[in-house]
């Protein structure tokens, strides 16, 4: 992925791959990829929200439908889309498509997402500011390195004003991009998961909301702005290994997350910080 470089993401994958390894341990041998309980489904996934969400599927729906859910917990954004091109896993929830296309273009993999889940909303946090248009003269902003999620934050910034893009510029979007720079704000682009300990030294910082929550950061009430709902294309997908999308078992999981029971828990658990797709 341009500028994702191994170098950049060492310590995450490091991080991913021993949480793969302890979650197939306490998994045991009978995972959905190695072949044991035709009906076991191993999903990876980030802890919040989507661990949580796959964790009240397992312990509250799962069984009546049949499936034994197995999940496995990654720190990072690279570590889960390498264990499932590998067979690792049999899916994952918690990315959103514009990172899965790019993850396929650059990464070569072979990855598909089968339902859309729900929206993560990325926010600006800051320490003293309360909102966008009070950050100060100079202030450094920091932001995601990866390829769409660095777009994605610049996109959030340039809706408010305070910076402003090249014509055309999209979920792709860099701080070479930008045209105009009135408060002339220092782009900081770090590794996601170090974002909310950035906002010790920094005056900003653009925050996906898997990490935001982890670090006790509500995204409705302490972002001083966050994304808007509306055409939002960055809704978190279930994906798989392209030709498994008529596995029995991820069909029969696509089918609980598009439940009302787990519609239902992302609105009481979340309280407006992560939103369920709308039903049509």
């Amino acid at each position: 992925m341009r500028r994702n470089t191994p170098r950049r993401h060492v310590t995450a994958a490091v991080t991913g791959a021993l949480a793969l390894t302890l979650g197939l341990t306490a998994c045991g041998a009978g995972s959905g990829s190695g072949g044991g309980d035709s009906d076991t489904l191993t999903v990876g996934a980030t802890p919040t929200p989507a661990g949580e969400v796959l964790t009240y599927i397992k312990q509250n729906l799962a069984k009546k439908k049949g499936l034994d859910l197995r999940i496995t917990e990654f720190t990072d954004y690279v570590t889960p889309n390498t264990a499932l091109q590998e067979g690792s896993l049999d899916a994952n929830l918690y990315q959103h498509a514009p990172y899965l296309e790019d993850f396929n273009k650059s990464k070569k993999t072979e990855l598909t997402p089968v339902t859309e889940v729900y929206l993560p909303p990325m926010g600006v946090y800051a320490k003293k500011a309360k909102d966008v248009t009070e950050l100060p003269a100079g202030a450094t902003v920091a932001i995601p390195n990866d390829t769409t999620n660095e777009g994605r934050a610049l996109q959030l910034l340039a809706s408010k004003g305070v910076i402003g893009l090249k014509k055309g510029a999209g979920s792709t979007a860099t701080p070479g991009d930008i045209t105009s720079n009135p408060k002339k704000l220092t782009i900081k682009p770090l590794e996601p998961a170090q974002l909310p300990r950035s906002l010790e030294d920094v005056e900003a910082a653009v925050i996906n909301n898997n990490y935001a929550l982890d670090a006790k950061l509500s995204p409705k009430k302490d972002a001083i702005l966050l994304e808007s709902p509306k055409d939002n294309p960055y809704n978190n997908v279930l994906a798989v290994k392209k030709g498994d999308e008529d596995d029995p078992r991820v069909e029969k999981l696509a089918e609980l997350l598009a439940s009302p029971e787990v519609k239902q828990f992302i609105q009481d658990k979340y309280k407006g910080s992560v939103l369920p797709v709308a039903t049509s």
